[in-house]
């Protein structure tokens, strides 16, 4: 992206957010209908954007989810079985309820263009 499609993120509570990202001005169709299912069931633990939250949950704008190193599945798996801890010190994640396997495609494809958004492919 150009840097005309582009804003920075400023967290909405400093204190907490874990990293400080660049959020598209626009999103594809799928990622504004994952955005909406994010916000409804992942950001209160993984913060506004998946910033994440000091001592709560991890960024998922980060390198270490980039798709080379946890693929899509692993999203789809985190959230219907849970995951237990292994590159954060949060604990374990639980399951998360009330999603669908197409809600999480479009969880990743929102996740996925902030990635990229920020250099992560």
């Amino acid at each position: 992206m150009d840097s005309d499609s582009q804003v920075a993120q400023v967290p909405e509570d400093p204190t907490t957010a874990i990293v400080e990202i660049i959020v598209p001005v626009s999103l594809s169709a799928n990622a504004h209908a994952g955005k909406t299912a994010f916000e409804a069931k992942c950001s209160t633990c993984h913060g506004i954007n998946a910033v994440g939250q000091t001592d709560v949950a991890p960024p998922l704008v980060h390198k270490i989810y980039e798709p080379s190193h946890h693929a899509d599945e692993s999203f789809q798996r985190a959230v219907s079985l849970g995951v237990r801890q292994h590159h954060w010190p949060f604990g374990n994640m639980p399951p998360v309820e009330g999603l669908t396997r197409g809600d999480v495609t479009m969880i990743i494809a929102y996740v996925r263009e902030l990635q990229r958004a920020n250099g992560i492919n």
